[in-house]
């Protein structure tokens, strides 16, 4: 009896978080697969971070489209299971084993894309998350240098190097970004925070520039998505978070439309609240370090 109550509980709050997320975190469209699939007639698209969670299912939803996909990430093995799966699909999927961590890796990254022609399409989905005190921190360069370089460093040494490509196919840049970088910073969070900041502030200056090149930007900032890259820190937590379809849909629709920016209805609400209710953000931070280091005693 009590274990039926436990699943009933916890499929009520599955559902309860489905709902949630469908009605008020962040509402949206369906994509318009006609409109998508005029948009993507024989269009070439890099995706990194393609071998799971949101660029995974990205690719799984575009591969019913007449397009070419490039899927870049880390793990060679589950980019060929993916491929091997998408291979009697419509699209025709590449896929390329790189470490972006590397600039090394990067560059032969970019030498391989030349057997492609021009890239219309860039997705930038590859990204680091860690969540760890300061205090805990402090003989783990290591671990900046590396949220720095897969957030920051790589997709600006991509875009750097495939902006003419963009500009001679009026192509586009798809930044999947967190919502976090819009509002105050929060505790452990300085590595990925600090370092997804920076990429949207680089692609937010380039902007402008990209756009006299007719180079579409667009900048998803994303609350939080049911990855795997949120496991160690959410697994156990009933907080209410997009599905990888919903996000990946999100992002199909993003292709078409060329909106610069997609973010939840309720962001500047909480953007403002986080300048006018600085200190007092600041203070319930502080209040819950404190209650959390009594209660590990």
């Amino acid at each position: 009896m009590a274990e039926s109550s436990s699943i009933i509980e916890a499929e009520l709050m599955i559902i309860s978080s489905t709902m949630l997320t469908k009605y008020l975190l962040f509402p949206y469209r369906q994509p318009d697969k006609s409109a998508l699939n005029r948009y993507l007639q024989n269009k070439t698209i890099l995706i990194t971070g393609a071998s799971y969670g949101i660029g995974e299912t990205v690719a799984e939803m575009l591969a019913d489209y007449p397009v070419r996909l490039i899927l870049v990430a880390r793990t060679a093995e589950k980019l060929q299971q993916i491929q091997q799966r998408l291979a009697s699909r419509s699209s025709d999927c590449h896929v390329i084993p790189c470490d972006l961590t590397s600039e090394e890796q990067c560059s032969w990254l970019l030498n391989q894309l030349q057997q492609f022609g021009n890239i219309d399409i860039f997705i930038n989905n590859a990204g680091k998350s860690i969540c760890r005190p300061l205090l805990n921190s402090l003989d783990r360069l290591h671990d900046f240098q590396r949220t720095m370089r897969l957030n920051y460093l790589a997709p600006v040494q991509l875009c750097l190097s495939l902006i003419p490509q963009l500009e001679k196919t009026q192509g586009q840049i798809i930044n999947i970004s967190a919502l976090n970088v819009l509002l105050a910073p929060t505790p452990y969070w300085a590595a990925y925070q600090a370092s997804k900041t920076a990429f949207d502030q680089w692609l937010r200056c380039a902007e402008p520039e990209l756009k006299q090149a007719k180079i579409a930007v667009c900048s998803i900032y994303f609350p939080l998505v049911k990855t795997r890259m949120i496991a160690p820190v959410y697994a156990d937590k009933p907080v209410p978070a997009l599905s990888v379809e919903q996000a990946a849909e999100i992002i199909c629709r993003a292709l078409y439309t060329r909106k610069p920016c997609i973010r939840p209805w309720w962001t500047m609400l909480a953007q403002v609240a986080s300048v006018i209710f600085h200190r007092l953000w600041t203070a319930c931070c502080g209040y819950y370090l404190t209650v959390k280091r009594k209660s590990d005693e």
